[in-house]
């Protein structure tokens, strides 16, 4: 499937900061079941500093805003080709070790509520390791079934399932957070979900990966009840939320900042292909 993606965050603030600092998580790489056919990351109001891998392999674009900067854009497009590889991204293919990601943060540290959970997950008979992963996904859904606006970015996975709502980055928490629990090695993954009928997105999407034998690193979408298949475009993973967060920034102002997020996933069929190309050859001429 070849998915054409746009995706525009705005800052705004009253009155321009002192210093602010941006890292952006924005920039998906190709393998493991996408090819990356164009992308581009343009800031207005702000100035790209350099660029890198962190310790996950994710690319990381520093930005230093603008000193006189009320408003600050940060566009990422572009197309991504796709193939339903069934969540299955095969053995470790990252700079961090396995074992790293069996350790807890502080978005997956376990309290009564996990503790209970990982006790159901325990008792859970299942055919193989995959097997019961699926139905702990099912299981977390049916606890914390989906609820826009419940939560926020700093929510933890012990409040989302104390409180019984959530949103996927809960659900990935959530998930997160009872793997390791139970021994196997997860990890946060940010990316986008193109949805049949639905360009106009709201927000990224999120979901985790779980390392099982034998097949290694597999994805597990706890709030649409699947492994990610050819929809889905992977762009960064980490510990948590906070490795993987598309754009983490450090600010000194005292103007207040809001933020506004436009994302469109679309299908690119041949019809739409074809159209572009012509477009493209009737400017140019």
């Amino acid at each position: 499937m070849r998915l054409k993606i746009s995706h525009v965050t705005t800052y705004s603030y009253d009155s321009p900061d002192h210093y602010a600092l941006l890292q952006l998580r924005v920039t998906p790489a190709g393998g493991h079941g996408q090819t990356v056919i164009d992308w581009t990351s343009t800031i207005t109001g702000g100035t790209k500093q350099l660029s890198f891998p962190d310790q996950f392999n994710n690319h990381v674009d520093l930005v230093l805003v603008d000193r006189d900067a009320t408003v600050v854009e940060i566009r990422s497009e572009g197309v991504i080709e796709t193939e339903d590889r069934a969540g299955v991204i095969g053995p470790n293919n990252g700079l961090a070790p396995v074992w790293l990601f069996t350790s807890s943060t502080p978005s997956t540290t376990l309290g009564p509520a996990l503790r209970k959970l990982v006790t159901q997950a325990r008792k859970i008979e299942a055919e193989s390791d995959l097997d019961r992963m699926h139905r702990v996904s099912a299981m977390i859904l049916d606890l914390v079934p989906w609820r826009t606006g419940s939560t926020d970015s700093m929510t933890t996975a012990e409040t989302a399932l104390d409180a019984g709502e959530g949103v996927c980055q809960d659900h990935a928490h959530i998930m997160i957070a009872v793997a390791r629990a139970l021994g196997y090695p997860a990890r946060y993954v940010s990316g986008y979900l193109f949805m049949e009928g639905q360009t106009e997105q709201d927000a990224s999407h999120a979901w985790c990966e779980i390392c099982l034998d034998p097949l290694g690193w597999v994805g597990f979408d706890v709030s649409n009840g699947i492994s990610p298949d050819d929809r889905y475009v992977r762009v960064a993973l980490g510990m948590d939320y906070v490795d993987a967060s598309p754009i983490h920034g450090h600010r000194m102002g005292s103007g207040a900042e809001s933020m506004n997020v436009r994302l469109q996933v679309a299908q690119q069929t041949d019809q739409t292909q074809g159209q572009a190309g012509q477009a493209q050859q009737q400017t140019s001429t």
